[in-house]
């Protein structure tokens, strides 16, 4: 693995104009992943987890935009390209894995159908040569009996394979990076637990970089090399994911992790965050988490943070700079 990132985010902005004004839903957020590696990012609803991967693969909703900031895919801004060039990259270098595979999914066509079209716009496959590639893309996410099943329509598969037939799709035109938004949410737990296996594998045997857009920690801790966590449109601390489950920085991260049920620890009680996620249109001064932080103080109130670099990990929090400067 190069050191050179596939992807790399930089000060990302995206804004909506309203009635009301504009309203931030990414606000300078920063990453980069590299070849081969799975960056989960993490956070509640509303946090801008799924705007972030809307905004690198050129699906955000007019009258939403990119207002500043850049995304670079392998050295080159994809985020300044035209809708016909960007259409270009979304599926041959960016593949995408949607929470619901129905909307990804053509009802009217088969499986095979839905793959060959996709492996045949963007490889140059005959007929023939595409659908004995579709069919080995089915296998290799795990469809039993696929040659028998890759004629079948969607419906005729349950939930948790027609996530397997849209990460074969994703994966038609071996892309360079692949973003699953919320992969497994409407699977039950043990499915997830083979659909996760899946994207860790092909990651690992094919070298491509994915972004793993999730609200459940448990499933980052499972996949993820590195892990970002977001809060009110901004990054809140970001680093590998066993650095950050086990040694948390940022109060927020704190909170997350101290949510999630753990057979290691004896509690009565889970720790819970108080009150919620701001608004878009009412987000304070200063932190946007400082009216939920136990720890807050003056500086909290008035000065935004930027993300703090230690070692490998970024936290973007006023304690962590008083920890740099001690």
């Amino acid at each position: 693995m190069t050191d050179t990132p596939l992807l790399s985010v930089r000060d990302l902005v995206v804004q909506f104009p309203t009635r009301k004004g504009v309203l931030t839903a990414v606000d300078g957020v920063s990453f980069d992943i590299k070849r081969g590696e799975v960056l989960g990012v993490v956070g509640e609803s509303g946090a801008g987890k799924s705007m972030t991967g809307a905004a690198i693969i050129g699906l955000i909703e007019p009258p939403g935009r990119i207002a500043s900031g850049q995304v670079l895919l392998d050295g080159e801004r994809i985020d300044n390209l035209s809708v016909s060039q960007m259409r270009r990259v979304r599926g041959k270098k960016v593949g995408m894995v949607f929470q619901d595979p129905l909307t990804s999914l053509n009802p009217l066509y088969t499986v095979a159908q839905q793959l060959v079209e996709t492996v045949r716009t963007h490889l140059p496959l005959s007929e023939k040569q595409a659908r004995e590639h579709a069919l080995a893309l089915l296998d290799e996410v795990g469809i039993p009996a696929a040659k028998r099943r890759m004629d079948d329509y969607p419906h005729q598969f349950s939930g948790g394979m027609r996530q397997r037939v849209v990460i074969a799709l994703a994966l038609a035109a071996e892309p360079e990076l692949v973003i699953a938004d919320e992969p497994t949410t409407a699977l039950d737990v043990s499915v997830q637990a083979q659909i996760i296996d899946v994207l860790k594998r092909l990651c690992s045997e094919r070298g491509a970089a994915v972004m793993l857009i999730t609200h459940d920690m448990g499933v980052i801790a499972e996949t993820a090399d590195r892990v970002a966590v977001m809060y009110a449109g901004r990054v809140a601390e970001i680093g590998p994911v066993r650095d950050v489950v086990q040694h948390a920085k940022h109060p927020y991260t704190q909170g997350l992790m101290g949510s999630i049920p753990t057979l290691a620890h004896d509690s009565d009680r889970l720790v819970q965050i108080h009150g919620s996620m701001p608004r878009l249109t009412d987000i304070p001064p200063g932190c946007a988490f400082n009216p939920r932080c136990a720890h807050a103080f003056d500086r909290c109130r008035q000065d935004r943070p930027s993300p703090i670099q230690t070692g490998e990990r970024a936290v973007a929090c006023w304690l962590a700079d008083q920890e740099v400067g001690q």
